[in-house]
């Protein structure tokens, strides 16, 4: 059987995260107390046994509404959990501005906000008391770019698209002139490649079109680049997996996000690509899956 944890800060989209893996037949219990989760997977291992029950899948969300103690004794909680049961923690959060601006916007009123705590405040103070599942989430996911449909659609992809226990592997392009993502596992700079950008019949394109495949297709330095990076994932990527990660995130940086970034993401992603694997390309700066 199956058990997805969502969790994250208010305003991050866990409701939007919940409702997706409803449509995609889970069993969905939006806050859940914290302290039910044993006892929850343990009945639903009993359903799981029934013959017309062989394939459980259940999504809980957990938030700052739980009470703080038994926030705290999140890992202890977890490890009750039988090991039969595939347990999956995703996180979702967004930065601070972002998530100010959707309550202004929405004028809805933060969970722990009162007439001694400011929305910002208690925003900060949100982050503290979910620290103790952020810090063990299998997956984190950024929301501060993404509209609902963006979102509901990556949680679509990486968590519903996951059948097997083996690990979900993304490839992420990105613009570092946009930060760094905050969801990244690894990530690698690729901006001292030769860039499309200063080629004005190349600027408009992005790295998915065929002018610009062409051009850094044929650069030593770019084919080069990708050896390396894909010689260094064959080596660890294996180890991640014995280390049951569920979730592995590769973002791939470049100045605007646009052209190499987005080549070499495609590029990785079509050779790791093999049918038993999970394996998806995201490119942040163009909003295209």
């Amino acid at each position: 059987m199956k058990l997805v944890i969502i969790s994250g800060r208010s305003g991050s989209g866990k409701s939007s995260a919940l409702n997706m893996l409803e449509d995609l037949d889970f069993y969905c219990i939006d806050n859940l107390p914290a302290g039910l989760l044993p006892a929850l997977a343990k009945q639903a291992i009993d359903i799981n046994h029934n013959a017309d029950h062989n394939n459980v899948k259940i999504a809980v969300s957990i938030d700052a509404r739980n009470i703080p103690t038994e926030l705290s004794r999140f890992p202890q909680l977890i490890a009750e959990i039988p090991d039969e049961v595939d347990t999956n923690i995703i996180y979702l959060d967004a930065n601070n501005s972002t998530l100010i601006k959707r309550f202004s916007e929405t004028r809805r009123k933060h969970p722990l906000s009162n007439e001694h705590m400011s929305l910002k405040e208690a925003i900060e103070t949100e982050s503290l008391l979910l620290d103790s599942i952020s810090a063990m989430a299998d997956l984190s996911i950024d929301s501060s770019t993404l509209s609902l449909h963006e979102l509901r659609q990556l949680i679509g992809d990486r968590v519903g698209g996951k059948t097997s226990s083996d690990m979900s592997l993304l490839f992420q392009s990105f613009g570092f002139k946009s930060n760094i993502p905050i969801d990244s596992d690894l990530v690698f700079d690729v901006r001292c490649l030769p860039n499309p950008y200063w080629n004005a019949e190349l600027r408009e394109f992005t790295g998915q079109d065929q002018p610009v495949i062409d051009f850094l297709k044929g650069n030593d330095d770019v084919q080069a680049m990708i050896a390396d990076i894909t010689q260094y994932l064959e080596n660890w990527l294996p180890k991640f997996r014995e280390a049951k990660r569920s979730y592995t995130t590769v973002s791939i940086g470049c100045t605007g996000g646009k052209h190499r970034s987005v080549f070499i993401a495609e590029a990785l992603q079509k050779h790791f690509n093999e049918p038993d694997n999970v394996v998806q390309v995201r490119h942040r700066e163009f909003k295209q899956y």
